[in-house]
This record gives C-alpha cells, structure tokens and sequence, in this order.
C-alpha cells in the first residue's frame, strides 16, 4: 500500500496536463489539480486540527519549517514525508506540525495565508501537498489566486468561498506572525527544517542528507518511540 501512495505522487510531478472545461454549465468547473486523487488516499481517514496532522495522543511529535515556494520544501514533502505519514502518522505513532514560513518572495506569504485558512477547515496539510505537487519556479507568479482556487477546489470537502475570505482575517495573520515567532525562537534558517521528539519533551533537529531523505525521519522516529 506505500509504494502505491508514493507511485501516484511521484506520478503527479510529471502529469500536468492542461485542465478541461465543461460547456454544459454558467459556471465552468476546472480539473482537479495533478495529484489530488493521491493526495486525498495519502490523508483520507487521519486527523488534522488546524496545522497539526495525526493523532493528538501520539507518543512522537515532529514539527517541520516550510516554505511553499521552495523546490526543497516539494521534494521532502512529496517523496520524504509519504513514507513518514504511511508508516507513523497512519498508525497513530506520530503527529505533525506544520509551521508555514514565507521568506522567498510575495507569493510565500499569499500561498501560507490559503494554507491557514484551509486549516480552519481541517485541510491544511491537503491544500500544502497539492501546492506542493504543483510547485512552479520561485518568485514567477505561480501562486497566484488561480493557483489557490484552483487548489482549493481539488480538495474533497473544502468550502472554496469560506477560504478565499478568511485569507486576509485578523486569524490569519495572527497565526501566520506565530509562525514567524516560533522559527526565530529556533533560529531556522533553511527549509525544510525538521525537529522531532517524544511528545511533550524536547524536539531535536534532523538531519536530512537530501531534501527527500525520508530515511533520517524514520531513524528519528524509531529512536523516540523506544
């Protein structure tokens, strides 16, 4: 069943092809994104409150710094993180945090401000891999507010409207400025950046050798559950 979730991300990378659109209604639906049909299997079933993912009695905790537009963020999310979430996540071991950083350009702080409000509706971590699996290059626009809507729109039981407005709430910023707290207060200074630990003790940073080294999680976890 891993190597299924991983094939139909990995997958993913490559297809993009061009969305259609139906003649037959006043409102022209897009495709879904490439990848959304994996995304949704990868996630289907697990737990997610805001920004955190799993179960929240896991004995491990792990928290990642991202940022959306970084191409090193995408391969750890899309070839590291399946494995993580699979192996641990699914079976209530771990729980994730994600804490969205914006330091590349304009287009990270709109793409963390969506991601925060797709959190209000428990889809944070769907709407960050459907960005992710759909990355463009940094700073060219890419995450724009199509790209958002068009995101948002591939995600099962996601309320587009809801997200498009709380974007730019008093909540959102103020989540978002908690973000920014918490990676000075761990002098992050390169993404992705990741910590793991038993819950409720000290988080310690890994090492990754390659941003999709999933292996140096796995080793962090195994180690913390012992």
């Amino acid at each position: 069943m891993l190597l299924v979730v991983v094939a139909v991300l990995a997958v993913a990378l490559v297809d993009r092809s061009p969305s259609k659109v139906s003649a037959s209604g006043p409102e022209p639906v897009a495709k879904p994104l490439p990848g959304a049909a994996g995304v949704q299997q990868l996630l289907a079933g697990i737990p997610q409150r805001g920004n955190l993912l799993g179960s929240p009695s896991a004995p491990v905790s792990m928290v990642e710094y991202v940022d959306l537009q970084c191409p090193y963020c995408a391969l750890f999310e899309t070839r590291a993180m399946p494995t993580v979430i699979s192996r641990y996540v699914r079976t209530g071991k771990l729980k994730v945090e994600a804490r969205v950083i914006a330091f590349i350009g304009p287009n990270s702080s709109a793409g963390r401000k969506a991601a925060i409000a797709a959190g209000n509706q428990d889809r944070f971590f769907n709407f960050m891999q459907i960005l992710f699996l759909n990355q463009g290059r940094e700073n060219t626009g890419w995450l724009s507010n199509t790209m958002v809507r068009r995101a948002a729109t591939s995600i099962p039981g996601l309320h587009v409207a809801p997200l498009l407005a709380e974007r730019n709430s008093r909540e959102v910023a103020l989540q978002a400025q908690r973000f920014d707290a918490q990676k000075t207060a761990v002098n992050v200074q390169v993404t992705p950046t990741v910590f793991v630990g038993k819950s409720g003790g000290a988080l310690r940073p890994v090492t990754l050798a390659s941003p999709s080294d999933a292996d140096a999680v796995v080793q962090a976890v195994d180690a913390a559950l012992r």
